[in-house]
């Protein structure tokens, strides 16, 4: 194919000098280069003659190869290609095309003088832009740490400054098709684990709909007083075990498939500072045709082995506190972020952790929207009065977590976890339940202070029972706000692959096992380590613990709800706990 000159090649290859290992190193204390190949000779017969192009006019023997080693003797890498680009070469002396391609070459001639410029001013300013990056003091997450300072900069600790270092993985996003490759999965996930459910609530109610129908006694009833010889063969109808196969009765309140299928889907937690509780699962179904309600609790033991219990029983249900107290729910009582309450001692079934508790709290984290507008085109609800006092409500809380965001902005971590143990320290019959002195005082040890009126209207909103006792979980919650859902699922998805045990507690080892910090802006940049960065996220996150040793749900969500007040973008939270948790 190719015609290869073994005069040119034979004398290109004389002067190159020969060496061995020993005389290279008596001459030279740098490692050898290796030799540059020269290609002048090759000719291809076949297709048209080129020229050859040498890539550079510098001595070979003073140039660097990019396959030798860099070594401190020779010249450094980017200064190196600083030099090259800076000369800003144009190779000019294009080879000539010959008349079978130049038609095709001329039209393209321009076009790649043009792209080589672009390409090379480019690379120099992505070089230099680099260099100074490297060179500069701080970097982008010191600069988001000294932004927006407060006037009085003596209020933000070294500890709060330690806190908001978790910053530095808001723009750590990973690749765009492995973060688009888990939201995907993430996605199937939740399909395939609503599905299961859902034909799980299908079975339980069209089976026990007939079976446990009070007809059907009434229908044994009548059957055993006529004149019938019963068959010895045969048990009696009463004593017989029967399921929705075997059922030969036909009762006037016979579910179909139709009328379930009538139904509003839902996601729920509950409101609990137990991180067992507050990780369950839950998913739950109002049903259009009666007005009811049900929740189901999903589990999965291991990869494969999953099981879905009822852990609220179907049956109408009312509000039992707030605005609403007595009112049973409705449809438009369900939106992502609404409240159900239920009281704990009408489900004997509950774990005793929530049965601890007069009332369960249970929070709508997502629902199915299709479902809901379909439905709600479907009814004829009215609206109340209540909605606008509801509103009147929000208002007020919305005027004083106003007031203390700029407080809470830098200083939102070590605030929100100390009140947390502040309020455990207050909670003496461990009930969860503090006075209004209790909860002024504490607004005014951490400096968060409320004018008397929006105190007062705050607490007659709180104390709707009258009892002069409030949750004070509810009263963080009202006062200073909360994250929206979406960030407190993955801040629920961290905590869940911390705790594999599920005991709702995690010891502070295994955080530092789990806890990476590769990713972090001050690691890749150089100014910290990945063992400074775990270190400064223990040590802030142990002032949370109220015990040494392991770190509970509660103080886990206190951690990143702080964190949460000074973070705008949803997403920029979430990688926060993406990258360092790998969720």
């Amino acid at each position: 194919m190719y015609n290869i000159s073994l005069k040119g090649l034979k004398s290109s290859c004389q002067q190159e000098q020969r060496w061995t290992s020993e005389s290279w190193t008596n001459q030279n204390s740098c490692p050898p280069v290796v030799p540059r190949l020269d290609l002048g000779s090759l000719v291809d017969s076949d297709e048209d003659n080129f020229s050859y192009i040498p890539l550079s006019t510098a001595d070979p023997q003073n140039s660097s190869s990019t396959l030798g080693w860099i070594t401190p003797c020779q010249t450094t890498y980017t200064q190196h290609h600083l030099n090259e680009l800076d000369q800003n070469i144009i190779p000019d002396n294009l080879p000539a095309p010959t008349d079978k391609y130049k038609l095709k070459y001329q039209p393209y001639k321009t076009e790649i003088k043009e792209g080589y410029k672009q390409y090379s001013q480019r690379n120099t300013e992505n070089t230099k832009s680099n260099i100074t990056h490297l060179q500069s003091p701080r970097n982008k997450i010191d600069k988001k740490c000294v932004q927006h300072e407060e006037a009085n900069t003596a209020d933000v600790t070294t500890l709060d400054r330690k806190a908001l270092l978790q910053q530095g993985y808001a723009d750590n996003s990973c690749d765009t098709q492995q973060r688009a490759r888990k939201l995907y999965a993430e996605i199937v996930a939740a399909e395939k684990k609503k599905q299961i459910v859902a034909e799980q609530v299908m079975i339980d109610h069209l089976s026990r709909a007939v079976i446990s129908d009070p007809e059907q006694n009434l229908a044994i009833e009548q059957k055993e007083s006529d004149n019938i010889l019963p068959d010895s063969k045969i048990s009696p109808l009463r004593f017989r075990k029967r399921t929705l196969h075997e059922t030969k009765i036909r009762t006037n309140s016979t579910l179909t498939e139709n009328v379930l299928s009538h139904k509003l889907q839902f996601d729920g937690r509950i409101i609990s500072r137990n991180g067992h509780d507050a990780c369950r699962e839950l998913i739950g179904f109002f049903f259009a045709h009666d007005q009811s309600l049900t929740i189901y609790e999903y589990r999965q033991f291991g990869k494969n082995r999953t099981i879905v219990l009822p852990f609220i029983k179907k049956k109408i249900y009312s509000h039992q506190c707030g605005r609403r107290k007595g009112k049973q729910y409705r449809l438009g009582d369900f939106y992502v972020g609404a409240t159900l309450t239920f009281l704990s001692s009408d489900h004997l079934s509950l774990p005793e952790s929530i049965k601890e508790n007069t009332l369960l709290k249970l929070r709508i984290t997502n629902i199915d929207q299709l479902a809901l507008d379909s439905l709600i085109t479907t009814s004829m609800e009215q609206k109340d009065d209540i909605i606008s006092q509801e509103t009147n409500d929000r208002l007020v809380f919305k005027a004083i977590q106003d007031l203390l965001k700029e407080k809470l902005h830098k200083r939102g971590v070590r605030i929100l976890t100390g009140l947390g143990k502040y309020f455990q320290q207050l909670d003496k019959e461990g009930n969860g339940l503090l006075d209004k002195a209790d909860f002024k005082q504490a607004l005014k040890v951490f400096h968060l202070e409320v004018s008397e009126k929006d105190f007062e209207s705050a607490w007659l909103i709180m104390n709707d029972n009258g009892n002069g006792k409030v949750d004070y979980g509810e009263f963080k919650r009202n006062i200073i706000g909360e994250m929206n859902e979406y960030r407190k699922s993955f801040v629920r998805k961290a905590f869940m692959k911390l705790d594999f045990n599920k005991t709702g507690s995690v010891p502070i080892i295994n955080i530092r096992k789990c806890y990476c910090a590769k990713k972090h802006s001050q690691v890749i940049s150089g100014h910290s380590t990945e063992e400074e960065i775990k270190s400064w996220f223990l040590e802030t996150l142990k002032v949370a613990c109220s015990k040494s040793d392991e770190v509970s749900y509660g103080e886990f969500e206190d951690y990143y709800e702080g964190l949460s007040i000074g973070i705008v973008d949803d997403e920029d939270f979430v990688n926060i706990l993406r990258t360092p948790w790998g969720i």
